[in-house]
């Protein structure tokens, strides 16, 4: 066997279908561009009809299989609807990445409940709804790979975590629990855990060059992350590669959380 050929062997995606949250922009794109590239079928789930429109544009210009499903990930009902209707274009999925997310972060003491309601439903109540409606089919089959994107703020508190930190290590455990369920049927279930990553969710920040350059400090590499920063981890966490990682926190932030 050529070094090609092992290597498309242990990494490929071909024959398999990713549903991908929130990958119109930031993260969720950058890992919805790499699965399709490796081979897989997407599905991109989001709200904004023209990012949509233009990930499969790109999705296709590739030579990818894609398709989109417009939806409010804000509402329980709407997010069974949208998981009907990923199934369609390509049948059930294989891989399903939970990137969507909502970045609302007043200081707790300001925190009210609608925030915190908001943020718990988009952030933590449409992957479990998700991994509920796709984890047992996987399972049934004997091969399933459930990816979340979580936060540093999960394991530590900075720039008013508040709500959102709260959503975000709910999801770290959340991997875990579906890795207890699912595991010893084949399905892997981890978390990618960014550093600051560049991305339209965090344009707060962003807008701030003094604290971006500060983010950057705290790295081992000396800058902030981008995008496609996720390509290879989430390749990997979707491949056979990973069949023997589970349950895990893979941290993908140029060192930050080293110091």
């Amino acid at each position: 066997m050529t070094a090609p050929e092992y290597l498309s062997e242990l990494f490929s995606l071909r024959g398999r279908t990713a549903v991908v949250t929130g990958g119109s922009s930031g993260i969720g794109r950058a890992i919805a561009l790499a699965l399709g590239r490796a081979g897989a079928a997407v599905v991109v789930l989001a709200r904004r009809e023209a990012e949509l429109a233009a990930t499969v544009a790109e999705l296709e210009g590739h030579g990818c299989r894609a398709a989109a499903v417009s939806a409010d990930l804000s509402a329980r009902d709407a997010v069974r609807r949208a998981a009907d209707q990923a199934a369609e274009p390509f049948g059930e999925p294989d891989i399903l990445v939970n990137s969507a997310g909502i970045n609302l972060r007043p200081p707790l003491p300001e925190l009210g409940e609608d925030v915190w309601d908001a943020t718990m439903a988009v952030n933590l109540d449409a992957p479990y709804l998700l991994g509920q409606r796709f984890g047992p089919g996987m399972a049934a089959r004997g091969f399933g790979r459930i990816i979340h994107v979580s936060s540093q703020q999960a394991f530590r508190a900075f720039v008013d975590s508040g709500a959102y930190g709260v959503s975000k290590a709910g999801l770290t455990a959340l991997a875990r629990s579906q890795a207890e369920a699912w595991s010893p049927h084949g399905v892997t279930c981890n978390t990618l855990v960014p550093g600051f990553v560049m991305t339209p969710l965090n344009r707060r920040l962003s807008s701030d060059p003094e604290r971006v350059a500060a983010l950057a400090a705290r790295t081992m590499t000396g800058r902030n992350g981008l995008p496609g920063d996720f390509a290879g981890a989430a390749v990997f966490l979707a491949s056979d590669a990973s069949a023997y990682v589970t349950g895990q926190a893979l941290f993908v932030d140029g060192g930050l959380s080293s110091h």
